[in-house]
């Protein structure tokens, strides 16, 4: 072998002793960008479960001041005892990193005194101690440390995708440079092998010597090419292991969650996108927007582009709990939202996209709304009882000093008529306290064991003089004796307030109704309406044909003192009266009405002791189908009770609320087999005119009504015709399954 050949083959042999050395140093760091990422994956996991912790105590907290359920408190002590190990065991891994320890040990403390303010919060609810509770939401601490600590949880997660998205691309990059050292061995040793060949030719025992000698390297570098591989195979095992959790995480998320790029376009979206917002696979935030209308947190202002969430986030800004309003075209229900947004960036900083997260809060906020307004006339109710029991002090003292007055003035008969009017008007201040009282659920009752066919048959004659002969009064009694532990004279008040309410809103004259029927009002019920006890009870029916009332003024309505008369034609204290007596005895009361309809007051009793305990029929299980049913309701919160029955039976269902969304579906050739239509709805159109324009389009289609109404008040309205179907409101599941099946035909 020549010199120069052998400088060549010596610098080759070099070059694969440093591509060896090169390719174990890259080894070493492979290894330990698998380590860092297997630690991020293991963070983000802990950094969940203890978010979901914090929520749970939450929840459970929320669950038992609503309901007092001790199973809420078991939940919530169980949930307690994790939190401190978990916040623990979040410390020791990341203790590698000084500012999330840092940040850490300071939301330590923040967790622990939001669940040590909600066990305190349980505590006192459990005692019933009205003050401390008052106190404590008075200083309103614990919502500001969970928005705190949810938010000192997020930046920890958000550190850890930044660490683990950077050290992902540090791992690809390691591995592209230990493929091309390997390709660069493979290549020198080939050119190795072509000059020991060529020199072969020249010396035979030159070429054995340099065979030998190469046969040795190639096996060295062969053997490190397949340590290499397998250490490659096994940190892409390690990763694929990691990015399958992290998958499984995103996919089980009760959130929905959308990554856009800087056009707005899906990058990604869990399952919950699909359910929450309607995405489906190829649509960009344009395709969701065109869907649906969307409105601030009040629900009433619509929300600028500039104000749109991915919007915003694109422009760089963070936000958490942005509240959002979403009403879809296709008449499903409105989604109350509360969005997060973060802005993603590339390696110089720029937006490269956005991660959306939306939370459906809509239940939650029915809820509070409920909730609110109970508490808002539990509080009126004790402010008015304490003003109308010291009232009625001073009013003992006025009216026993004035009667004694007029017998005293006998012998003056001018000082006697004012003596008299001043007994006239404290006697009318008398009747406002009891009014007031009855509001406040603190009228003395005594109550008994009442026929109630036998009442109001006796309450409808009384009625026909006070009424005047415009006002056409109807009983419709439910067959057989049904007794309601009560007071009767407080039924009396009653009936005679809403009755001359009704009067007052039929001043072109009208008809009065009069019914009683024995009900049970169940669990889906009793959810839908806070304050309810689920169970049988006696209901009384007062319905008239008047202007009845917008949705504003229903939620007003038992509030003393609101009226909608002219001043000086009613004191706001009738509806009142009768909210308090129902609910002092017991009971619950309802309002259905529709402007420029009528409306129906229902007074839910408790049955009395002579009466047998109705339970819910025992009818067979209910049966379903599998024909498809449009359902046209306005009122939301029945609108989705009536889809989830129908559902639930096997029917497939279609939702539209009012008459001109449910004629575009049906127009745009929309299937069903039956159309279920509330009596009232809007859209330009009533129910039964809706049915109308829909026989012509679909002629023989099926047409099942319903209405918050009774029957008889809907008929003598003239709103439907002898033979049409109609199941009113509220309605069991059987009784539904029931009644599709008779409109079906089947």
């Amino acid at each position: 072998m020549i010199p120069t050949q052998r400088v060549i083959l010596g610098a080759g042999l070099a070059i694969l002793l440093l591509i060896t050395a090169a390719s174990i140093g890259l080894d070493v760091k492979s290894r330990s960008d698998a380590t860092w990422v297997n630690h991020t994956v293991q963070v983000q996991k802990k950094i969940s479960d203890l978010r979901v912790l914090m929520r749970r105590a939450e929840s459970a907290a929320r669950g038992y001041e609503l309901y007092r359920s001790p199973g809420f408190s078991d939940e919530f002590q169980a949930v307690r005892a994790q939190i401190a190990p978990a916040l623990a065991d979040l410390k020791r891994v990341v203790r590698d990193n000084p500012d999330q320890v840092a940040l850490l040990e300071g939301t330590e403390s923040l967790a622990l005194r939001r669940i040590e303010i909600a066990a305190h919060a349980m505590r006192l609810r459990a005692e019933n101690d009205q003050a401390g509770i008052a106190a404590l939401q008075g200083k309103a601490e614990g919502r500001g440390l969970m928005d705190t600590v949810m938010g000192n949880l997020d930046h920890l997660s958000a550190e850890e995708e930044r660490l683990l998205d950077a050290r992902s691309q540090d791992s690809r990059r390691t591995g592209i440079v230990l493929l091309g050292i390997d390709v660069a061995g493979a290549l020198v040793i080939l050119l190795l092998v072509v000059m020991v060949v060529r020199e072969s030719q020249r010396t035979t025992g030159a070429l054995k010597s340099t065979l030998l000698e190469t046969t040795a390297a190639n096996q060295q570098l062969e053997a490190a090419v397949a340590e290499r591989t397998e250490h490659l195979v096994a940190a892409h095992d390690e990763l694929r292991l990691s990015v399958n959790v992290l998958q499984s995480t995103f996919h089980s998320m009760a959130e929905a969650v959308l990554v856009i790029d800087t056009e707005g376009n899906v990058l990604l979206s869990n399952p919950a996108a699909e359910r929450m917002l309607l995405h489906r696979t190829g649509m960009n935030l344009r395709n969701l927007r065109a869907l649906s209308d969307v409105f601030h947190g009040d629900g009433v202002t619509p929300l600028k582009a500039d104000e749109l969430p991915s919007v915003r986030v694109l422009r760089g800004e963070q936000f958490e709990n942005l509240e959002m309003i979403v009403r879809p075209h296709s008449g499903n229900s409105p989604r109350h939202l509360m969005i997060s947004g973060r802005p993603m960036r590339d390696g110089q900083g720029e937006i490269s996209g956005a991660v959306l997260v939306y939370h459906d809060a809509t239940i939650s906020r029915e809820t509070e709304r409920q909730l609110q307004q109970s508490q808002k006339l539990d509080a009126i109710g004790k402010l008015t009882g304490g003003v109308a029991h010291d009232f009625n002090n001073m009013l003992t003292v006025i009216s026993g000093n004035t009667e004694t007055l007029v017998e005293s003035l006998k012998g003056q008969p001018e000082l006697q008529r004012t003596a008299r009017l001043i007994d006239d008007a404290a006697e009318r201040c008398a009747e406002l306290i009891q009014h007031l009282l009855a509001f406040a659920r603190r009228q003395p009752l005594e109550p008994r064991n009442v026929e109630i066919n036998g009442a109001i048959a006796d309450i409808a004659k009384l009625l026909r003089p006070t009424l005047g002969e415009q006002i056409q009064i109807e009983t419709v009694l439910e067959q057989g004796s049904m007794t309601t532990h009560i007071d009767p004279s407080r039924l009396t008040n009653a009936v005679l307030n809403m009755a001359i309410n009704a009067r007052d809103a039929m001043p072109n004259g009208g008809k009065l109704l009069l019914e009683t029927h024995r009900v049970v009002l169940d669990e889906a019920y009793a959810q839908a309406n806070v304050e309810v006890r689920p169970g049988p009870y006696v209901m009384l029916a007062v319905s008239d044909t008047g202007t009845g009332m917008t949705a504003d003024i229903q939620q007003k309505a038992f509030e003393p003192f609101f009226t909608t008369k002219e001043v000086g034609k009613g004191s706001g204290l009738g509806l009142s009266m009768v909210y308090g007596f129902v609910k002092q005895s017991g009971g619950h009361i309802k309002i259905y009405s529709e402007e420029g309809h009528g409306t129906t007051i229902k007074l839910y009793l408790p049955p009395g002791e002579g009466m047998a305990e109705v339970t819910a029929p025992a009818t067979p299980q209910a049966e379903g189908g599998a024909e498809t049913i449009f359902v046209v309701e306005d009122d939301t919160l029945v609108r989705n009770f009536v889809t989830a029955q129908l559902q639930s039976l096997g029917y497939k269902t279609v939702a539209a609320p009012d008459s001109r969304a449910a004629l575009e579906l049906i127009a745009a050739g929309q299937a069903f087999d039956l159309l279920f239509t509330d009596v009232v709805i809007p859209g330009g159109m009533s129910g039964r005119e809706l049915a109308d324009e829909v026989a012509k389009l679909r002629p023989g289609m099926r047409v099942l009504y319903t209405s918050g109404y009774t029957d008889n008040a809907i008929v003598h309205h003239g709103k439907l015709d002898d033979g049409v179907m109609l199941l009113t409101k509220p309605y069991r599941r059987n009784q539904l399954a029931e009644m599709i099946r008779k409109a079906l035909g089947a």
